[in-house]
């Protein structure tokens, strides 16, 4: 697999671009993750809890990682961030809806082959898009 995966949703300068997380596409502040996790929906995945949530401004998808320190030391809570936001990054959806997105992986990121991570995140945007397009319309 190369490095370079195709403009999933992001409008990216020039063909074959390789996506990047921009500071408005991450939750950045501790509120909007309580928010998130407060007011918010789930979504249970067999390697992680997606919670995600319906913002009333603003435009398109932001998303957030919580990976704590029971999951690991440093060295394996970095990885799991890594694994995850690559799999994010290749699956990202094109949702002009804006919503906050958390993930919370468990242990089992760390081992689980790439492919199937891909397949859940996959999964849980397919999800996320389901329980929004029954809310907005």
């Amino acid at each position: 697999m190369s490095g370079l995966a195709p403009n999933g949703g992001l409008n990216l300068p020039g063909p074959g671009k390789r996506a990047r997380f921009t500071g408005s596409m991450r939750l950045l502040r501790h509120a909007d993750f309580e928010r998130v996790y407060k007011q918010g929906r789930r979504h249970f995945a067999a390697h992680m809890t997606v919670f995600y949530l319906l913002r009333g401004q603003g435009e398109g998808l932001r998303i957030g990682f919580t990976v704590g320190r029971v999951l690991g030391g440093a060295v394996d809570r970095n990885r799991m961030k890594r694994r995850l936001r690559e799999s994010v990054r290749l699956h990202w959806p094109g949702v002009r809806v804006p919503v906050d997105v958390v993930i919370n992986p468990k242990k089992s990121v760390l081992k689980v082959d790439f492919a199937v991570l891909e397949n859940e995140i996959s999964g849980a945007f397919e999800a996320i898009q389901k329980s929004l397009g029954k809310r907005t319309t």
